[in-house]
């Protein structure tokens, strides 16, 4: 029996780090080695069908993505902080921009998992990970500018300024999986391959803000006049409670829904001697292969907090100040806050369900000498838009990653690049 951990590969991390701003996909470019073994169900599970080791454990792994298409930072930052920020100095802002801004972020820690390959042509996974996924914007460059610089940016003293729509939400969940994957179907020359995951997602900590319509002048900086707009938002009520430290509040079994991963793959084996189905799968090796995966289905379903409720936003003589966010304010204090000042709009609502962020997934990758190889990824999100705003969802991107490996060794460099041109 071979046993197998999953190995750690310095050269691939260096280049995650060095291209993470633009990332927003799980462990890039290794989820597609011929190695991954449970890194590679998560992106597509068909992945452990006719996996080349009898065990495959994980003990412990993370991956973490962030990126905004308003501010950037020079790398001279990540290695010595200033006591307090400056712009165009520690920061800088994308201030003429035409495109719309947003920003993202995705992290995940594997927790103790395991394949097991029953015969060569399928195999049963354990997975287990705790997650979170944030994404917002969908505001114009001078909307930005107006809530970034200076709040509230005296250059827009006098200007009419809409927002049609403008939402963020965020999310942090546990994923309990159980996974099956099979050789389908085998020819002389290829084969196919599927497999599911079902998971028992246990929800943790999730919100969401949009605001839909709203216009609004600047008369001072003491004073605005919001003609129109709405206010949608909602938090679990675990938050009011949340303790301290925050590991306090991940539990296993509370806020329950049901989640899906589903994926194929088609490998092209032309050296396979005429044999086919007879050969032993582990004899020959594909030259390309190619697959296809809908991801991160389901949603969990929350109860409100007590205080949450529509605002409408129409006011006159308001203070900007006044909607701020206070130092050590908690959120129960400043939703109540934002809840006086402007006026609530009655909702039976008392609970709300966090979509997950779907995406479907096309991948590529071709052998070139059975060391090097060269493979290829599309993720789609599948619920962008403003219809739905108690989601999160995935970046729409594609990457190009080279790679070298050998059961001993492995070096990857992904190239990516974002919906945002990033």
């Amino acid at each position: 029996m071979v046993f197998k951990l999953n190995r750690i590969f310095f050269l691939g991390a260096v280049a995650l780090l060095l291209v993470n701003a633009a990332m927003a996909q799980t462990f890039p470019g290794y989820n597609n080695s011929n190695y991954a073994g449970i890194y590679g169900v998560f992106s597509n599970p068909a992945s452990a069908a006719g996996y080349r080791y009898k065990w495959d454990v994980n003990i412990i792994g993370a991956d973490v993505n962030a990126g905004n298409t308003y501010v950037s930072f020079p790398k001279s930052v990540l290695f010595n902080q200033p006591d307090s920020f400056q712009r165009n100095r520690d920061f800088f802002l994308d201030e003429g921009a035409n495109r719309k801004q947003s920003g993202w972020e995705m992290a995940e820690i594997v927790l103790p998992s395991v394949l097991y390959a029953i015969d060569e042509k399928q195999s049963v996974s354990f997975v287990w990970r705790m997650r979170s996924s944030s994404s917002g914007g969908n505001i114009t460059t001078p909307i930005a500018n107006f809530f970034g610089i200076n709040f509230p940016n005296p250059d827009y003293t006098g200007t009419n300024l809409t927002i049609p729509y403008a939402g963020v939400a965020s999310h942090v969940w546990h994923e309990l999986g159980l996974s099956y994957a099979r050789v389908i179907r085998e020819t002389y020359s290829g084969r196919w391959k599927a497999g599911i995951t079902l998971k028992l997602l246990s929800g943790v900590a999730a919100g969401y803000a949009a605001t839909r319509n709203a216009s609004f002048r600047l008369n001072s900086s003491q004073d605005a006049t919001i003609y129109s707009g709405t206010l949608y938002y909602g938090y679990n009520t675990e938050m009011d409670n949340w303790e301290s430290p925050a590991q306090r509040n991940v539990k296993l079994f509370q806020n329950n829904g049901i989640g899906a991963d589903i994926g194929v793959i088609y490998e092209y084996r032309p050296d396979n001697g005429g044999f086919g189905e007879y050969e032993s799968s582990d004899a020959d090796e594909y030259k390309f292969r190619i697959g296809a995966s809908l991801t991160d289905i389901g949603r969990i379903k929350y109860t409100k907090a007590p205080n949450n409720t529509n605002l409408d936003l129409t006011k006159d003589n308001a203070n900007p100040k006044d909607i701020q966010y206070r130092n050590k304010e908690s959120l129960k204090q400043y939703t109540t806050r934002l809840n006086n000042y402007f006026t609530s709009i009655p909702s039976s609502d008392s609970t709300f369900n966090m979509t997950l962020p779907a995406a479907l997934n096309f991948m590529g990758d071709y052998n070139i000498d059975s060391r090097f190889f060269v493979s290829a990824q599309a993720v789609i999100a599948l619920n962008t838009g403003d219809m739905d705003i108690t989601k999160t969802y995935a970046l729409t991107q594609f990457n190009i990653t080279p790679r070298y490996e050998t059961p001993l060794f492995g070096a990857y460099m992904p190239f990516t690049i974002n919906h945002n041109g990033q």
